[in-house]
């Protein structure tokens, strides 16, 4: 299980990044289409002044049931430990322990 401070930072990085997505777009397509450069280095720097933490890179993905962040698939949501005790427990749909 994940520290509850971790799971809720992360709940806090959410949020923030749905709050800022429209207004960083926005700026992105606008330094993106300005040939200026001092007016590129002016949306740059209120690019800058939005919070760190609603930039989508510093998300970081956490699984569903435990809040673990590494060894984390993708297609489940799960850790590999949480994924490992389903499969064998039958359920994950179209899962199934391999042997050759």
């Amino acid at each position: 299980m994940a520290k509850k401070n971790m799971v809720e930072r992360e709940a806090k990085r959410l949020k923030l990044i749905k709050k800022y997505k429209n207004r960083r777009e926005i700026l992105r397509d606008d330094r993106k289409n300005i040939s200026s450069f001092r007016e590129q280095l002016q949306i740059q720097g209120e690019l800058q002044k939005l919070p760190r933490n609603s930039a989508p890179c510093r998300q970081r993905n956490r699984c569903w049931l435990t809040g673990r962040s590494r060894g984390f698939y993708r297609d489940f949501g799960l850790s590999r430990h949480v994924l490992r005790e389903m499969s064998h427990e039958c359920l994950l749909p179209g899962v199934k322990k391999s042997s050759w």
